[in-house]
């Protein structure tokens, strides 16, 4: 299986408000720039949206190394979900995202990496501003809607 490295990170502007998100999927010497949002949401959604939304472009059986600055997204990645999934996700928050990476993670061999938000790693500080620039585009849509 190809060796894929995932950056990630999601952005809400008021928690609930306006979020994006953003996912640079690397392969050897290629990357590929991913980013979105929507007008009404929570961080911890954008940061978990970014990971299923970058593995949903895979196109084969990766091994997929994520680097977040969520511990949200990688506690429940690497732990919490094994107990979700025995209890049906009672009482656990966005299962219906939750759900959606179950989906899009099957086929891949999946660790993800805790890293600290804002210390400059070159990567994260990138989906970083493009999550918050995905957010703010979310608001000028629905200014411009309301015009």
């Amino acid at each position: 299986m190809k060796q894929v490295t995932l950056y990630c990170d999601g952005s809400s502007l008021g928690n609930p408000g306006a979020g994006g998100w953003c996912g640079i999927l690397c392969f050897k010497d290629k990357q590929k720039i991913l980013s979105g949002g929507e007008i009404h949401t929570t961080n911890n959604r954008m940061e978990l949206l970014a990971v299923i939304e970058s593995l949903k472009a895979l196109k084969e059986p990766c091994v997929v190394d994520i680097y977040s600055d969520s511990k949200y997204v990688c506690e429940g990645i690497n732990s919490w979900l094994k107990n979700w999934v025995a209890k049906d996700f009672k009482n656990v928050k966005n299962v219906d995202l939750w759900q959606s990476y179950l989906q899009v993670s099957s086929p891949h061999s999946i660790t993800a990496h805790w890293v600290k938000g804002h210390a400059g790693h070159p990567q994260n500080e990138l989906c970083d501003s493009l999550a918050k620039q995905a957010a703010k585009d979310m608001i000028a849509k629905d200014e411009a809607a309301r015009f």
